[in-house]
């Protein structure tokens, strides 16, 4: 089995060194490939990457479901594995879904988030308050998710449409797909991956508490000028 991580990045630089100094410490020993998709970034992104090792692929079009398909289609892996530029995985993550996919009844799913420590710390309540949202309606986000490649080119990859949540939407897809064949996508709890807690301690307070809410993404997913401060000025 070999598998492709996906990152996608945007004017990344200050963090994207040390995501991907992580992803190949899990990689070690592995089958894998890194590709870092670059969404025409404006500073030091695609060198950062290219020094890593990574293979870099340009996308110009900022959205984010394309940026995401763009590099599944340059993959060459059997399993694809998308984390965000800002997330890191632990060493032993790749040989967990590794491991879940052994089961060929498995056709891919997504992995519990961990968030660095808030600076706002009542963020902590609002974040538990996500998790029980996010349970109650399955919405299990793409900080990093995993789908074998044939699955994934069958259901058409992200969702082009959509600005925010595509993630979300994409495992709704993959999870009703496993129903209708009697296969399977499944959720790792551990080992988690840790993602930033930037958004959250940086936007203001009305719009974290607007914004990253599962019902309002669910509400307005295709509305790109609803999500400028993931677009036009996004959180750095």
């Amino acid at each position: 089995m070999t598998l492709s991580v996906v990152i996608p990045a945007f004017n990344e630089e200050a963090i994207l060194d040390r995501t991907l100094e992580a992803v190949h410490a899990a990689t070690a020993g592995a089958s894998c490939e890194v590709i870092v998709v670059d969404n025409e970034s404006t500073d030091r992104t695609a060198e950062i990457a290219a020094r890593s090792g990574a293979r870099v692929i340009t996308e110009p079009v900022h959205n984010i479901a394309r940026v995401r398909n763009t590099g599944a289609a340059a993959a060459g892996g059997d399993v694809l594995v998308f984390l965000d530029a800002d997330t890191h995985m632990p060493r032993d993550l790749l040989a967990a879904i590794a491991d879940v996919l052994h089961d060929e009844n498995t056709i891919g799913g997504a992995v519990a988030v961990d968030y660095t420590e808030f600076r706002r710390w009542w963020m902590k309540w609002y974040i538990a308050g996500w998790r029980f949202w996010s349970r109650y309606f399955d919405m299990k986000q793409g900080a990093a998710q995993f789908c074998r490649t044939d699955v994934f080119q069958r259901l058409g990859g992200y969702d082009e449409s959509i600005y925010m949540g595509e993630d979300i939407e994409f495992y709704w897809r993959m999870a009703r797909h496993a129903k209708r064949t009697g296969a399977r996508v499944h959720f790792l709890e551990k080992p988690r991956v840790l993602t930033s807690s930037r958004r959250f301690d940086r936007m203001s307070l009305w719009k974290t508490l607007l914004l990253t809410h599962p019902i309002f993404i669910r509400l307005g997913w295709k509305r790109k000028s609803v999500w400028r401060d993931w677009y036009d000025k996004p959180v750095r």
